[in-house]
């Protein structure tokens, strides 16, 4: 059955991204330019002749929206969708509402820098009185998980990753070792949390990585998951390679 491929991306644009705020759990939509976005990788996708068994995605809008671009494009609307909050971004605490560049400027960039970009240090935690926590604690869609006691009101990308993989080990493998061909729609944290799983990256690269929104990218694995390609991009270099910068960018000062 092997190699597995399995297809990758995070969702387009959101209109918090457009506006350079920390968004984290909050449900933003996706901007104009991220609807576009999707639309494109799902071109992307069919173009490259792929089709899926099943997706899996978070239970925010952006990465629903995302996907269901994606499978309209490929034709493939009605494949098993399995949504989970396991797969959300990394949630950002009391910076949640921010907006990324003023944050840098009343903090510093270096601190704004260590918030977003070191492995272990969690943003400020969101408490009861943050304008966005009820809408987020309290939003019925989390009904089912996490429960109330261990409900995060902060997360590095370390603990990202430690409620990203069960779900990755316990759900999306026993999927792709069934032969299935998967697609996981979700965002740029989350997202990196499987690609440190899969390429055994050190905790300093897997901060350097820079996600794009909206652009695809392939993992082709052996029998034993381990990859024998490993971040292919559909997209032309240049293209990737500018995304991947303005990533970069959302947290300095202007």
């Amino acid at each position: 059955m092997a190699p597995y491929k399995i297809v990758m991306v995070r969702h387009g644009e959101s209109e918090w991204n457009e506006k350079n705020l920390f968004c984290g759990w909050f449900d933003a939509n996706l901007s104009e330019k991220g609807k576009q976005e999707a639309v494109n990788a799902g071109k992307a996708l069919k173009d490259a002749g792929y089709k899926f068994d099943v997706a899996f995605t978070s239970v925010l809008t952006r990465a629903q929206n995302t996907l269901q671009s994606i499978l309209k494009e490929i034709g493939q609307e009605n494949i098993p969708i399995v949504k989970t909050w396991r797969l959300n971004e990394r949630h950002y605490g009391g910076l949640t509402g921010l907006n990324k560049a003023e944050t840098a400027a009343k903090y510093g960039d270096e601190q704004v820098a260590i918030w977003r970009r070191s492995y272990d240090v969690p943003p400020p935690p969101m408490e009861p009185d943050h304008p966005y926590y009820d809408k987020i604690v309290k939003d019925p869609r989390y009904a089912e998980g996490p429960a109330q006691n261990e409900f995060p009101m902060f997360e590095s990308l370390k603990l990202t990753i430690e409620r990203t993989l069960p779900f990755w080990n316990d759900k999306i493998v026993p999927e792709i070792k069934a032969g299935k061909s998967i697609l996981i729609a979700a965002h740029g944290n989350s997202l990196r949390g499987i690609v440190k799983h899969l390429d055994q990256m050190s905790e300093d690269d897997i901060m350097k990585l820079n996600l794009p929104t909206g652009i695809p990218f392939v993992y082709t694995l052996d029998e034993s998951l381990k990859p024998i390609k490993s971040l292919e991009f559909l997209g032309d270099p240049e293209t990737v390679k500018k995304a991947m910068e303005a990533v970069a960018a959302q947290g300095k000062a202007k």
